[in-house]
């Protein structure tokens, strides 16, 4: 079926262009970030809770996107390049394309219950454990992925990208109640062993601060008396204000000076009351939104993504790339844990089920647009059409599994660390 003339179509299969990419660039974005969150959480020698969550939530969220980056491809093409049995389905069914094939489709080849019991025969979890598992397959599969690594990064870097990405971020802080998390953080600081090592640390900077500044502080005192009081006596003032601060450093240095332990009650105080106080959180909360919405807040935001794409970019392209080194191990790793926790593997089987089966929605739409448009195609055209004109609103499914994954990996996190 030629292409039609007139510029209304042109213009539509334009649209869906630009949507297809901008849509598979976000879904993409969404699962790069989430996989350098849990690489990067791995760097830290003694995570903490927070850090272990975050590992939770990404690695859950790189397992459901990935699933469902799986799902979206497989019906296009083989995914990474790689014959894996079921993918490719719309060039591999082109002698079935044709009178009816939308119906076919729609009612028989996506319809839930033959999706279902197609993957529960294939056995994904056990095929894959098995395949990672060997070191040569794990190496290949990171080297294609550490491949395509830099030419995703790269276009991330465009400047729309990099306004969403901090306009995203601040209005996710926005929303978050940060003053309960403040509070306990410091509440945790304070009972631990570093509180009195960097309060001294504090000590010491206001004390070289002083010393480096005396002259400035007799120049101040001498411009604020009055004109008749004598130089000496300017001097004398200053320096008895010097002293009088060096003497309240040195009472707070003291390990069991009162002045010591008010000032650690005035800071558990204050990180009570960002627990309990509503008001003290409402202005706490409205100080961060203030510093959220500034300019430079903004400019900063956006400066740590194009320094995470650059770090990336930088080690991507060293002979000896730890990025490339650690998805190696990592899914080496995955593949034998994976092969020994059949528990496991039927969990992976159920998340891949259901990211099949989030095609159904479509099924109708697919079988009618086959229908009509598909006769007389060859095998390229159909999945070049197909792809334009349902790809873009496939990736969000990318996007929610990567989504709902964190979502999920973060819940079983918590459930586990409050209930055993």
């Amino acid at each position: 079926m030629p292409d039609l003339p007139d510029a209304a179509a042109t213009d539509a299969l334009e649209r869906q262009r630009r949507a297809l990419l901008r849509n598979r660039l976000l879904a993409t974005g969404l699962l790069i970030l989430a996989a350098a969150a849990f690489f990067a959480t791995h760097l830290v020698p003694a995570p903490g809770f927070w850090l272990l969550l975050l590992r939770a939530g990404s690695e859950a969220a790189v397992v459901g996107g990935l699933a469902d980056w799986f799902a979206v491809s497989a019906l296009f093409r083989h995914p990474l390049g790689l014959p894996i049995p079921h993918t490719a389905i719309i060039p591999r069914s082109k002698d079935r394309i044709g009178e009816g094939l939308g119906a076919f489709v729609e009612r028989n080849f996506l319809a839930p219950e033959i999706i279902a019991e197609r993957l529960r025969g294939l056995a994904p979890g056990r095929h894959l454990a098995g395949w990672l598992a060997e070191p040569a397959n794990a190496a290949r599969a990171a080297d294609q992925l550490t491949e395509a690594l830099p030419y995703v990064i790269g276009s991330l870097g465009d400047r729309a990208v990099r306004d969403f990405v901090a306009h995203s971020f601040g209005e996710q802080l926005k929303e978050l109640d940060l003053a309960p998390l403040a509070g306990r953080l410091i509440t945790l600081f304070t009972a631990s062993g570093q509180y009195d090592a960097v309060f001294d640390h504090a000590l010491d900077a206001t004390q070289a601060m002083l010393a480096a500044n005396a002259e400035r502080i007799y120049a101040a005192v001498e411009e604020r008396s009055r004109w008749w009081v004598p130089k000496s006596v300017n001097r004398r003032m200053a320096v008895a204000l010097i002293e009088g601060i060096e003497e309240v450093l040195a009472e707070l240095r003291l390990p069991d000076s009162a002045a010591r332990e008010r000032f650690r009650a005035g800071i558990e105080d204050f990180a009570r009351s960002l627990v309990v106080s509503p008001e003290r959180r409402r202005r706490f909360n409205e100080v961060k939104n203030r510093l959220i919405e500034h300019p430079d807040m903004q400019a900063w935001i956006g400066g740590i993504w194009d320094e995470l794409r650059r770090l990336f970019l930088d080690d991507l392209a060293a002979p000896a790339s730890r990025t490339r080194e650690a998805m190696r191990t990592a899914l080496l790793s995955l593949g034998r844990t994976l092969a020994r926790d059949q528990a496991m593997q039927a969990r992976l089987d159920a998340t891949i089920e259901h990211a099949a089966l989030a095609v159904v929605p479509w099924r109708g739409q697919i079988g009618a647009l086959i229908a009509e448009v598909v006769r007389g195609w060859d095998a390229r055209t159909v999945t070049r059409r197909l792809e334009l004109a349902i790809g873009s609103d496939l990736q969000y499914i990318r996007m929610n599994g990567t989504l709902v994954g964190a979502c999920v990996g973060c819940a079983l996190y918590l459930i586990g660390y409050y209930l055993f």
